[in-house]
């Protein structure tokens, strides 16, 4: 039983939990059939002050198990998704064996179910080996125990404009989705970051927005003339929300999602020049920015997705040029949510509910009709839930992190909330902020 949570925020209720959906609630100090006669052993949870959310679900999250456990692992990286409120995460391809077969995705979705903190649902790639020279086994893979229905070459652009169109065509049959990293290779050879007055001034090869936007473009249309669906990948620029914003409302099946840190940092930050602030897509300004969360509160950016990007020490403390792009995020994205678009008054409790879990889970192909209960707290709502403390300030230390990476560019910054519980169909994954 949780007493006096807080279910979206909104008026503090008493919510039994049990065979994995939510059984009974009631308003605290009432009493009735809810609130009698729990069955023995029930564990009472002080949970007064807290926020009650569905699980929250990660799109977008590298785990690099198989291939590069020295940088995280199924394990580890679904432990530091738990203690950030997450029940369910899609892993990215980028491996080693690539998951382009239906073996390899097998392969870490059961890791995944051994590790048993939240669900692992593998991504595959489009193309063999990320290559972007032929098709990979999609049919294979969406039948396989994994069942996969995202596919992307995260990492990788698909450029061929014919080989985009034949994927999008195929995982049609299946209701699949083709996640694409929008990036015209031929205009970003040897970026390191933003192209404008920041890479300017530095001397550093510029990054162009237009390389995202004209991928953008150009999938948009070809998911339209197909019918097919489209999602584009970690978001970064102001013309970028534009164009999806176009789509949408020429009625194609287009989404879209963005990045914690595209929502908070900016290309400012480059000038120390810190490998930690190397990213792909590069930190934007603060103009693209302010556009990103103003894409996101109207609903034009579909959901906010990590791209949780672990790296060895080696691969990232190096000099700026050397070092492999990306950054963590899974155990501070909520946090970073709250900052840019809750305390502003950008989102309600409802609205993180909505992009952080409820679309991201119809995105990705997850079962909907429990998860639509979730527009009000209901007796058979699932049981898959995070609880929120949105009081406390914390300090980010990079060596308490439970990834076995230590690249997140939050270090030493002070982010509001904790998660204090998270439960996995009723099973408790976090207690009081700990991995149980």
């Amino acid at each position: 039983m949780l007493r006096r949570v807080r279910p979206l925020g909104g008026d503090p209720v008493d919510v039994l939990l049990a065979d994995g959906v939510v059984a009974a609630w009631r308003p605290p100090g009432s009493t009735g059939p809810d609130s009698e006669g729990l069955p023995a052993g029930t564990a009472i949870l002080d949970t007064d002050g807290l926020i009650m959310l569905p699980g929250l679900v990660d799109l977008h999250t590298h785990l690099r198990e198989p291939g590069r456990e020295d940088a995280e692992t199924v394990e580890s990286g679904t432990r530091a998704a738990a203690l950030g409120g997450y029940t369910t995460v899609f892993a990215m391809a980028n491996t080693n064996p690539v998951a382009d077969t239906a073996g390899v995705v097998e392969q870490v979705w059961r890791l995944g179910l051994d590790a048993g903190h939240c669900d692992v649902r593998p991504v595959g790639a489009v193309t063999v080996g990320l290559a972007g020279e032929r098709l990979a086994e999609l049919g294979a893979m969406a039948t396989s125990a994994a069942e996969v229905r995202v596919f992307s070459d995260d990492g990788h652009c698909v450029s061929d404009a014919l080989l985009m169109r034949r994927a999008l065509e195929y995982v049609r049959a299946f209701d699949g989705v083709i996640a694409q990293h929008a990036e015209e290779p031929r205009l970003t050879a040897g970026a390191q970051m933003n192209e404008g007055v920041v890479a300017a001034r530095l001397g550093l090869p510029g990054w162009p927005a237009v390389a995202e936007e004209a991928i953008i473009a150009r999938d948009a249309l070809l998911a339209g003339h197909v019918g097919s669906r489209l999602h584009v990948c970690h978001v970064s620029t102001a013309g970028s929300v534009e164009l999806i914003r176009w789509a949408k409302a020429k009625g194609w099946q287009v989404t879209a999602e963005v990045t914690p840190h595209h929502l908070l940092l900016t290309d400012d930050l480059v000038s120390s020049y810190d490998p930690v602030f190397k990213v792909n897509p590069p930190l934007r300004t603060a103009e693209d920015v302010a556009a990103l969360r103003a894409g996101l509160a109207d609903g034009t950016i579909d959901c906010v997705a990590t791209d949780h990007a672990p790296h060895a020490l080696e691969d990232k403390e190096t000099e700026w040029a050397a070092a492999r792009p990306g950054m963590l995020g899974l155990e501070t994205a909520l946090s970073v949510v709250m900052e840019t678009m809750v305390i502003p008054g950008h989102l309600d409790w409802a609205g993180v509910a909505d992009r952080m879990a409820l679309a991201p889970a119809r995105i990705g192909g997850l079962p909907q009709p429990a998860a639509q209960r979730w527009s009000s707290i209901a007796v058979g709502a699932p049981a898959t839930v995070t609880l929120l403390d949105p009081s406390p300030w914390r300090v980010v230390e990079a060596d308490t992190l439970a990834s076995r990476s230590r690249n997140t560019p939050y270090a030493g910054r002070s982010l509001p909330g904790a998660i204090r519980a998270t439960f996995l169909r009723g099973r408790p994954t976090v207690l009081d902020g700990k991995v149980v």
